[in-house]
């Protein structure tokens, strides 16, 4: 496997038809790579495909919190040489959250993103590679997301210890600060989801709020990257520096 390209690859998404998964899709088709895209939304999922080109990419309808759903998926679509995770949509709130609130982070993120890889092993390339989705939090949080922060913190150990585990498979985290994306804010308006972006300036050192582009360049990194395994990079414009 080349050092360098995705080409004739096949790199499977889970997420793949907004933000940070559809910019990693775009840049993979770019480089000769075959993509399979997954998500709730059928609407979405088209959209992405006329985008993406019909000919370089593959949909599938997905709930990635159900089991059954992912073990199906991964039957389904069969041998393939790199997985990457950034689906979910959660609730962030301090301790005194509600347990909905406060489990919300690991029913969509962590939990989705450990099943994958479990129904994924079969049928990954011994070659390829898996990029799981964290975040800055993690390492820097706020006053108001100890859940999320630990879900974060989690995911990042489970990248470190799936590439103990799964070697030669290789396992990395990315863990981005804010990237500017229409991700699904569950429950907020598009006032509060600017609001955040404009805080965000002030909070890293290079002040300014990141581009799913961006996010996407380290997740291709870490695709094509043939001697990095169990690192968890931080496309955060400095944030957790500050």
């Amino acid at each position: 496997m080349s050092t360098i390209s995705l080409k004739n690859q096949r790199v499977v998404i889970i997420g793949g038809s907004s933000g940070i998964g559809l910019a990693t899709a775009k840049q993979a088709v770019d480089q000769g790579a075959k993509v399979i895209i997954a998500g709730r939304s059928q609407d979405k999922l088209a959209k992405a495909q006329q985008f993406l080109g019909l000919e370089s990419t593959e949909i599938h309808s997905l709930d990635n919190q159900n089991e059954e759903d992912l073990k199906s998926f991964f039957e389904k679509i069969r041998n393939f040489d790199h997985l990457f995770t950034p689906g979910a949509s959660y609730v962030r709130g301090p301790i005194t959250s509600s347990l909905e609130i406060a489990h919300s982070c690991f029913n969509a993120k962590f939990w989705p993103q450990y099943n994958a890889v479990k129904y994924a092993i079969p049928y990954i390339n011994p070659k390829g590679s898996i990029v799981l989705m964290s975040g800055a939090f993690s390492q820097r949080p706020l006053a108001d997301g100890a859940s999320y922060a630990a879900c974060n913190g989690a995911i990042e150990s489970l990248g470190k210890a799936l590439a103990v585990e799964l070697a030669p498979i290789r396992v990395n985290v990315i863990s981005p600060g804010t990237i500017h994306t229409n991700f699904n804010w569950e429950g907020a308006e598009q006032e509060t989801r600017d609001k955040a972006y404009d805080e965000y300036t002030d909070m890293n050192i290079l002040g300014r709020v990141g581009h799913a582009d961006e996010a996407a360049h380290t997740t291709i990194y870490l695709m094509t990257n043939n001697y990095t395994t169990g690192s968890t990079l931080f496309p955060d414009g400095g944030y957790i520096l500050r």
